[in-house]
Order: structure tokens, then sequence, then C-alpha cells
């Protein structure tokens, strides 16, 4: 049995208990700050929302003790933008809460400088209020100075510590000191530094670096000197700072001071002049230990550091840090890790090129992967499944199944990664799902059928080929529940079309007690959106489901949510949860302007692009492409040719789907000059765009040069379809080709193969109307395979009274 994180069994424990529990008692509150801990112990951002969920749910709103902490565990976790809304909401604020919100912003400083302008706009606000300051006010707001990289904002708070006589609380001078060595402003440190009462071993670093890094030689050693005689011991980071300077400095005395140090430094055993072996042993361990909790940039941090200090790498070294490139996802720099190993001559061990393989991977770069593979003299199963993933994730499934065909002649036993591997590689071949069955009968005989990974992947492959009834027997035989092989069998059920079988999965997890996670809220949306006929109820079940859960915050299943209620023309509901998205992406904004458009609210989704242009998000060339038949659909030039100077600005120009969608728009607009413009300067074979040019002639009336247009496709050899014989037959109507326009109608089944629908027969009737052939019109008329509409005798009732026959039009309008 699974031992469950004691995070979760606190809040299992939070769950059961919370119907007892008064949310405004002590011992409420004590409870969920012991689970606020635990998510922040855990870095466990998701933990930390459903417990602010439940906090809100179990009856009032959270105290200000527990709000503090709130919003303590939002920056702790990384959402600065959930402490900001929950510190915005709050009535009352005292010290701490304003203490909070500035440590946020001190934390998530590093990652964005608006992030830092924003903290010190607080901190302005802060002083204009009648709530006193302390030390753990500066503190973050000190941090923030010095990430801004303007000396004068340090000074000023230096300043405003001197005025609340915080000046030499050691938190405060702390800071200064360091702000004013980084900034070189080495005198100002000192005083400070000389006027504190308490100085601990990582301040006299920090002023042993400031000298160091100016290349104060005297003072520096000086100091050194008055930091042994302090009473602290100078550390391992003490020494190799003054070393690493020595060593740069070619003088007698410089010299004679690094073996002084040196000396010093073995007395306390941190350095060993004998040995480098234990000197990268404890950088490999410190590396280890920063991948180990996920601080990956520390970790590419202290990769830095070794290769400045000159530190020989080991094949240990290599594969620590590759690995942490990868999950960082950055080619650029594990590219200069390749030329490294290349340098060191260490690509060749099989491990490391495993490593390079993995990374390069992750990056997308089949092609880097495969030359690291090629290169190797060695190769073992890590290396093969390595390779094979990459070429399935690349899609280029013929060659990772040309591998396992190699793998298993080598003699080699594929393992259940090298199987899930293989079997979504085979989903990509015509012919994969005959391979699958193969392999599928292999992991029978290899007895790792039952491992999760794999039938995960076989559930997953005979999904995507159809073969639902296989897909049902490899989940019936699972001996205990997965939540993946769930999830793809739900995918896969709407992939059949059979959305119903989907959400019956989902209400089967839910009624057996199974949780659910972020994929099987999304996949249920997806399920429900294709069920439009019973309207968004099944929809916003889901909904409810997922904000009882905590996963409404999640942007994949809000965008899935979102999806839904445009699909079920709920549009309300689709603003509500769109507004409800915190920092909504690209796509939730291209989801929210596509249903407007969807549904008829052309206007607003013009108001919304505009909102996300605000927000700093740039459009994709789906985005574009749906605004720009916003437009259209509004016959709205001006709005048009704005989206069109985005179109140019992003450099979306050439993309066949944006431009069609501008000649069409120009075209309807009755820009047909603008768009004949655009038309000629696209040299693309695609049928959509010589339709929207040729149907924009002819609807303007400009015949002749549709069937022009028409002519010169077909000597480019592009294939017409429906919409071309569209354009065509109104462009014969247009210019009483009525005899022509039959040609083209007959050419258009015996030719083209296009079997002819309303529409066209809509434009014979026009053409025969316009040419006064009303008794032809209406034989026509009674020939078509299906009724006709009532727009069609709205034309003929026209052309009759255009040609002054009213008696025939009459009956008609009758009749329609």
């Amino acid at each position: 049995m699974f031992k469950r994180p004691q995070s979760l069994l606190l809040l299992s424990s939070a769950l059961s208990h919370s119907a007892r529990i008064s949310p405004s008692s002590s011992s409420s509150s004590s409870q969920w700050f012991s689970i606020l801990r635990a998510a922040v112990a855990a870095a466990d951002l998701q933990l930390g929302k459903r417990v602010h969920a439940l906090i809100v749910t179990s009856g009032d709103g959270p105290d200000q003790f527990l709000t503090n902490n709130l919003i303590a565990m939002y920056s702790k976790c990384g959402s600065l933008l959930s402490a900001r809304r929950l510190f915005d909401k709050m009535p009352g604020r005292d010290l701490v809460t304003w203490n909070s919100i500035l440590a946020a912003y001190a934390h998530a400083a590093g990652s964005d400088v608006e992030n830092v302008q924003e903290g010190l706009s607080l901190f302005r606000r802060l002083r204009e209020s009648v709530v006193f300051t302390s030390r753990l006010t500066l503190a973050p707001v000190l941090k923030m100075c010095l990430i801004s990289g303007h000396l004068w904002v340090s000074e000023a708070v230096h300043g405003y510590a001197v005025k609340i006589g915080l000046e030499w609380n050691e938190l405060v001078s702390g800071a200064l000191v360091n702000i004013y060595s980084k900034f070189g402003r080495i005198k100002a440190a000192r005083v400070l530094f000389d006027g504190m009462m308490e100085r601990d071993v990582v301040l006299w670093n920090t002023m042993l670096k400031a000298y160091v890094e100016t290349g104060l030689e005297e003072e520096g050693l000086s100091f050194f000197s008055a930091f042994h005689r302090s009473g602290l011991h100078p550390d391992d980071v003490s020494v190799r700072s003054v070393l690493n300077w020595i060593d740069k400095v070619d003088s007698y005395e410089c010299k004679r001071h690094m073996e002084q140090v040196q000396a010093y430094a073995t007395k306390l055993f941190l350095y060993d002049t004998k040995s480098e072996c234990s000197d990268i042993y404890s950088w490999n361990k410190t590396l280890s230990e920063y991948v180990k909790a996920g601080e990956n940039w520390a970790a590419i941090d202290c990769f830095r550091n070794m290769v400045r200090s000159k530190v020989e790498i080991d094949t240990v070294t290599l594969v620590v840090i590759l690995s942490t490139v990868a999950g960082v996802n950055d080619l650029e720099l594990g590219k200069q890790i390749h030329g490294l190993a290349l340098k060191s001559r260490f690509d060749s061990v099989v491990s490391v090129a495993n490593s390079l393989i993995n990374m390069y991977s992750r990056a997308r770069s089949a092609y880097s992967s495969r030359k690291v593979f090629n290169r190797m003299k060695e190769v073992d199963l890590i290396s093969l499944n390595s390779m094979i993933s990459c070429c399935a994730q690349s899609g280029l499934g013929e060659e990772a199944v040309n591998l396992f065909i190699g793998l298993l002649h080598d003699g080699l036993r594929p393992d259940q990664f090298t199987i899930a591997s293989i079997l979504r590689a085979c989903s990509s071949l015509e012919e994969g799902l005959s391979a699958s069955k193969q392999i599928h009968v292999h992991a029978i005989k290899s007895g790792i059928v039952a491992d999760s990974f794999v039938s995960t992947a076989l559930i997953d492959v005979y999904s995507r080929s159809g073969n639902m009834e296989d897909a049902e027997v490899v989940l019936g035989n699972e001996l205990e529940f997965n939540l993946a092989s769930w999830n793809a069998m739900m995918f896969g059920y709407i992939m059949c079309n059979d959305s119903h079988k989907a959400l019956e999965l989902m209400r089967i997890m839910h009624e057996g007690g199974h949780s659910t996670d972020a994929i099987s809220l999304t996949t249920a949306a997806k399920a429900a959106s294709s069920l439009v006929a019973l309207g968004p109820g099944p929809g916003k079940q889901i909904h409810a489901h997922a904000i009882k859960t905590g996963f409404v915050s999640d942007l994949c299943v809000n965008s899935g949510i979102l999806e839904m209620y445009i699909k079920c023309g709920d549009m309300g509901s689709a603003h509500t949860v769109f507004n409800d998205i915190p920092a909504p992406d690209g796509v939730a904004w291209t989801t929210m302007i596509s249903g407007c458009v969807e549904n008829g609210d052309e206007g607003r989704s013009l108001s919304i692009y505009h909102r996300m242009r605000q927000s700093g998000v740039d459009p994709d060339e789906y985005t574009l492409a749906t605004l720009v038949k916003a437009s259209s659909c509004l016959t709205a030039l001006a709005p048009g040719k704005q989206i069109h100077a985005d179109v140019i600005k992003l450099d979306f120009s050439s993309d066949p789907f944006v431009a069609t969608s501008l000649v069409d728009m120009y075209a309807k607009c009755g820009n047909i000059e603008d768009a004949y413009h655009l038309f000629r300067k696209m040299d693309v074979r695609n049928v959509a765009l010589w339709n929207a040019m040729l149907v924009g002639l002819a609807q303007h009336g400009n015949a002749k040069e549709a069937l022009s247009l028409f002519r010169v496709m077909k000597t480019k050899n592009i294939e017409p379809d429906r919409v071309t014989f569209i354009g065509v037959l109104s462009a014969c109507s247009h210019s009483g080709l009525v005899s022509e326009a039959f040609e083209y109608f007959s050419k258009m089944q015996k030719d083209y193969g296009v079997e002819p629908e309303m529409e066209h027969y809509f434009c014979l009737v026009d053409a025969l109307g316009r040419a006064g052939l009303f008794q032809e019109a209406e034989k026509l008329i009674a020939s078509m395979p299906f009724e006709a509409s009532a727009s069609m005798y709205r034309a003929l009732l026209c052309a009759c009274r255009v040609m002054l026959v009213e008696s025939k039009g009459k009956p008609k309008l009758e009749n329609g």
C-alpha cells in the first residue's frame, strides 16, 4: 500500500472535520495554519489553493491571521498574482499583512522588473498610511532596492531607516552593507559594517568579496586578517574568495599571503593540497542537492561557479547538470555544456551521452539527439529508450520502429519505458495498429503489460485508431485504478465521437471515490462541449466539481470549461469563467475571441482583443485570422485595417490562413482593389485564398475578372471546390451568362465531382430570373433534389418585379 504524503493526510483530516469546526474559532485557525505550513514546506500550490477554497466554503471568510498566512503561502509557492488579489480584497490590513505582500514581491522580483517597481510602489503606499514599519518591512524592500539596480532608491530607504531608528538593526544594516558592496560603494559599506554591534560570518564574507571584486588588494588582505582575529573563523567561501583573487595577482607579497591563507585553510581542513577529489565531490553533492530540491537555476549558478573556479568537472557533474538543463528546457545552455563535454572528452561516456540525448530530446531537437546517438561507440537500453522516445515525440515513427527492431536483434530486453515509447510512435503510422498489436503480445509475454505506463500507452494507441473494444479490454484487465489510463480512455471515447461514455467514466471515478486531476476535468469538459444538444447542464456539473476540488484555478481546466460554455452557446457563463482567469494565456484569449465570433458577437471580440493587447499577450495567426473574420462579418473596414497593421507588425503577412482572411475581409467590405493587391502578393496554391478573391469579385459586380481568375486557376492546376463554383455561377448570374452558367454547373459535377448544393441552384435560379426566363426558373426549382428555400423565391420575385411581371411573383411569395 502506498503512503500518502503528510500534506495530503492533513488536508484529508481538515476535510473530514471542516463541518464540525467553527471557522472563526482559534482551533480552526490553528488547523488551517498547520496545513498551510505543510503546503509551503512542500511548495505545493495546489494544496494551498484547496485549503484556501475550504476556508472560504467552510463558513465565514478567513480571519486576519489566516489571510496573512495565505498571502505568505501564495508568495512562497510562486503565485504572486493570487497573493496580490487576496491583499487587495482585505478590508483591514495590519503591519503583518503589508510585510507579507512586500515579501511576496521581493520573492518574485528576480523574475520580473515590474514586480520590483510594483513592490516599491506598495512600500510608498505603506509609508503614507498610519501603519508603523519594522525591520521585517525593510528587509524585503531593501532586497528590491538591490534588484532595481538604482543606488538612489537604496539611499532613500537608508535615509528612512535612519529616520525611524532602524539603521543599526542587524537585519537592516546587514542588507545595506550588501547593497553598497554590490554597487561598489565600499567606503559606505565599511562605515556601516564597522558601526554594527554584531557581525556574522556571512556579513564578513560579503565585505571581503567586495574588496576582492574591486581589486583593493591591501585592504582585502588586511580585512581577512581582521576577520581571523575577530574570533569568528573564515569558512570555505572566505578562503576561496581570497585564493581565487590572489592567484590572479602576480606579486611576491600576494604570493606570500596566498601561502599563509592556504596554510590556514589546510589547518581548518578547508583546503586539501594533495587531492582534488574531495573538492569535486563536494561540488557534485551541492549540485545534486539543488536538483533534488527542484532549484534548477540555483544548480545552474552553482555549475557556473564551478567553471569559474576552474574545478575539474567529471562525468557525474555533466550528468547532473544536463538533467537540470533538460528540466528548464534551455537549448543554448545545453549546447554550451555539450561543448564542455567534448572538450573534456567525456562525451563518449555512455551516461553522459544518454544525458545529452535526453536534453536534446526535451528541447525538441531530434537532429542533435540523433547526432549524439550515432557517435556513441557503445549504447545501452537507456540510450535506445531515450532515442525511441525522442523519435516518437518528434513524429518520426518509422525511425523509432527501426530502432526498436535493432534493439531486439541486439538481444536487449525492452522494459516498460521502451514499450510505452514505441507504442506512442506506432500511433502516428498508417500501419500502426497492426504493429501495436504485435507489441501488445510482446508485452504480455514479457510480463510487463500490467505496468501503468504500458497499459496507458496501449489504451492511447487503440483509441487513436478507433479500436475502442481493445482499449476497453486493456482497461478492464488493470489490477488497480490508474488515473492516467482512465484519462486516456476518456479522451479515446471523445475521439471516437462517444462523449457520453467519456462522461460515464468520469461519473464512475467520482462515485468510486477516485481522485481526478486537471487532465480528467479538462477532458470531461471537452466531452461536455461535444454534447451541445444537452446544453450546458453536464458542463456546469464539471465546472462545480472543478471548483470543489480546487482545480478551477488551473489554466488548462479553465480553458476547457470556457470552450465548453462557448460551444453550448452560454456566453454569459463563458465571460464569467474568462474574467476569473488570473492571467489568461494566448489560448484562452483566442478561445474567447473566436467564441464571440461563433456566437454572433463580433463587436465584443474586437474589444476583447484590445484587452488582450493591453495585457501584453501577443496573438498568433489563428487569433488574427479570427479577428479579421469578425471585421468581415461586421463589414467594418477600419478595425480590419488596424488588425492588418498588427499582422504586418507581428510578421504574419505570409501566413496563408491570415492572408485568406484579409483578402476575404477587404472584398466583403467592398475594397476590391486592396483585396486584389494582397492576393497578387501571395504566391500560394491554397484554394481557399483563390476562392476568397473569386467570390469577392463576383459579389461586387466584377464578373469578367472573376471568370478570368477561374481560368487562371485551371492553368495553375488548382483544384476548384464547392465554394469556387458558387463564385463562378454568381459571376455568370451577374453578367447575364445563362448558358455559361449551366455549362459550368454541368462541368462541376462531371469534371470535378462536386455535387450541387442549394447555393449552386440558387445562383442558377438567379441567373434565369435576371434574364427573364421565369418558366425555366420554375422548372429548375421543381427539378431540384431538395425543397427550395425562401431566399430562392425572394430572388425570383425580385427579378419578376424588375421585369414588371408581378403576377408571377405573387404566387411564389405566398408559397415562400
